[in-house]
């Protein structure tokens, strides 16, 4: 009997060895799905229960932690679900119902237990534990029906690494609690769960690396005195790195798809590592070196204005990082102004809309946008496509870029769109620091800690790009309300967003725009309403426009001061330095 009862445990355990990878990986999530269940009925439970407000808060953090052991996966493979788990707690404006949707989830819940549980919203929070709740339901069954495969598991795994440094590390999803460097170590722990599938070897580098992270989190718990560049070039670097060898070695392909992040990115800082082509949208916007070349030429030729007197050029010099030092922009006049600031046209390829109202997607509109409007060239596409066509030279640039297609409005805008997505490319300090090509001064590497730490500058202007570009997936950019001053320090008439949606969540909101050249580029805000770093950083270490005491009702900034030390100030701007890439 024992025999037989042997070789029936010999046959159960060959069988868990040889089910595919990824249905181990499956197995797993759907096993840490029930326990996320579980562990938010208990939150439920004790909050019914009336339990102490210490006991519902440690209820809480053990639930958002478990929530750590599926976001990988869960993040990948059902975003929109998972937004309403674990989304910000702020309204989105849904463009094709015309309607505003109220957040829900974690970060909704966490609002309403830190820094204190307020008893008189034990109802509206009961309401939102039912909803976090129906929406768990929902993602075990469609996680029972889903198939994964190895592929895209491996990418889901780097991904959550870069998760933990853009928007876990900065304290994106755990702004009032700060439980973000705990909920790191769960992360790299579901990602060492995860991979084990993929190998037997306890001695396993990633295995290792992991390990090493994970004690490094432990032992380093305090949101503020965090290194993260430490824990970003010494631990996480090398866990997305090794992650990738790994799948090569394992001969599992790298799927090829264009996007915003390379599908082959072994870091996030890699050179090169962001593809301005999954920026672009269509195949036909495609950027070569001829369209650079003709681009180039156009946006210094007065020729698309309308009376042959402006270029491009003319409000955006190369040696300001293509803005032009006003607070505002000059009008076609050249005696009045504009009433927004002129922007920087580099580095912003890396966006999924464009003007500080976000009104277009692509650089393409943005160029026609400027081109027609009448306060700024008041010029027209196909005008100037007739009288290019008059010019040799032109003609024979245009052959070169565009083979197939005669001289024409397309052609134009696509030229200088591809012009535009050539100043984008990152060579900074910052990007040489964090390939370890460079060193940074005591001074800068405190900045960039207070960066993506207690000045929470990262939580917005997200790293690398340093833009409202929404990683790991790159495919969303954000705007926010501030509640920026005008010149007189009350609350600037430019509604912003909101003339375009007429959503009262849009008003008074801004793209958040690259900090990239920022020393170069001043003045700052949509109005030009700073004229020093300084003043910038003063206004959000007073929380914005609510900190200032204006009526700023739809703030998305915290109001709360940051308490930012003069010298804490300097080191923010030293470290801003370092993002520069003109000399």
């Amino acid at each position: 009997m024992r025999k037989y009862l042997f070789l029936l445990l010999s046959l159960v355990l060959v069988s868990c060895d040889t089910k595919p990878k990824h249905n181990q990986v499956k197995q797993l999530l759907q096993e840490n799905i029930k326990q996320l269940i579980a562990n938010t009925k208990q939150l439920q439970n004790a909050i019914v229960a009336h339990k102490s407000e210490a006991v519902i808060q440690k209820k809480f953090s053990i639930a958002h932690q478990s929530y750590k052991d599926i976001e990988a996966l869960s993040e990948y493979y059902f975003p929109e679900v998972s937004k309403s788990i674990n989304g910000p707690a702020i309204p989105e404006f849904e463009v094709n119902d015309n309607k505003i949707i109220d957040p829900q989830g974690f970060q909704v819940i966490e609002e309403m237990l830190f820094p204190n549980y307020d008893i008189t919203t034990k109802k509206e929070l009961l309401q939102q534990l039912a909803m976090l709740s129906g929406n768990l339901i929902r993602l075990k069954k469609i996680t029972n029906t889903n198939e994964l495969t190895d592929a895209h598991i491996f990418d889901a795994l780097r991904l959550e690494i870069f998760r933990i440094i853009t928007m876990g590390i900065t304290g994106f999803d755990s702004p009032i609690a700060q439980q973000s460097i705990p909920e790191a170590t769960v992360s790299l722990q579901s990602i060492a769960n995860y991979y084990k599938a993929y190998t037997v070897d306890k001695q396993d580098k990633i295995t290792i690396l992991i390990q090493k992270a994970i004690a490094y989190t432990t032992s380093h718990t305090d949101y503020n005195a965090f290194d993260r560049a430490t824990f970003i070039k010494q631990y996480a670097n090398p866990i997305s790195k090794a992650l990738y060898e790994k799948q090569l070695e394992l001969k599992i392909p790298i799927f090829e798809e264009i996007r915003g992040l390379k599908t082959t990115a072994a870091t996030l800082f890699d050179k090169d590592v962001f593809d301005v082509e999954g920026f672009s949208g269509f195949l036909d916007y495609k950027t070569t070196p001829e369209k650079i070349a003709l681009g180039k030429i156009l946006f210094n030729d007065p020729i698309l204005s309308g009376d042959n007197s402006r270029s491009c050029a003319s409000c955006h010099y190369e040696d300001k990082a293509f803005t032009d030092g006003l607070a505002t922009a000059k009008s076609m006049d050249g005696n009045s102004s504009l009433i927004r600031n002129t922007p920087t046209l580099k580095n912003i390829a890396y966006q999924r809309n464009f003007f500080y109202d976000s009104r277009v997607s692509y650089l393409e509109d943005q160029a026609v946008a400027v081109i027609t409007n009448e306060d700024e060239m008041h010029g027209n596409l196909d005008k100037a496509a007739l009288e290019i066509m008059k010019n040799k030279k032109y003609v024979r640039q245009f052959q070169k870029a565009f083979p197939k297609n005669d001289i024409n409005a397309f052609g134009i805008k696509n030229a200088l769109a591809s012009y535009i997505r050539s100043l984008s490319h990152y060579d900074s300090k910052f990007d040489r620091y964090m390939r370890n090509e460079t060193t940074y001064t005591t001074e800068e590497k405190q900045g960039f800690n207070l960066f993506a730490g207690k000045a929470k500058c990262a939580s917005c202007h997200f790293i690398p790009l340093t833009n409202g570009t929404v990683p790991p997936k790159f495919d969303k950019t954000e705007s926010e309300v501030l509640g920026i001053p005008n010149k007189m320090g009350k609350l600037d008439t430019d509604l912003g967003k909101y003339n375009l949606t007429q959503a009262i969540i849009h008003r008074n909101s801004f793209k958040t725009p690259t900090l990239r050249n920022i020393d170069k580029t001043g003045p700052y805000m949509h109005n030009g309403v700073f004229t020093t770093l300084e003043e910038v950083i003063e206004f959000y270490n007073n929380g914005g426009g609510l900190g200032l005491g204006l009526p700023v009702a739809n703030q998305t900034l915290p109001a709360d001061e940051l308490n930012l030390t003069e010298p804490e100030k300097k080191a923010l701007i030293a470290f801003m330095k370092t993002l520069s890439d003109i000399q």
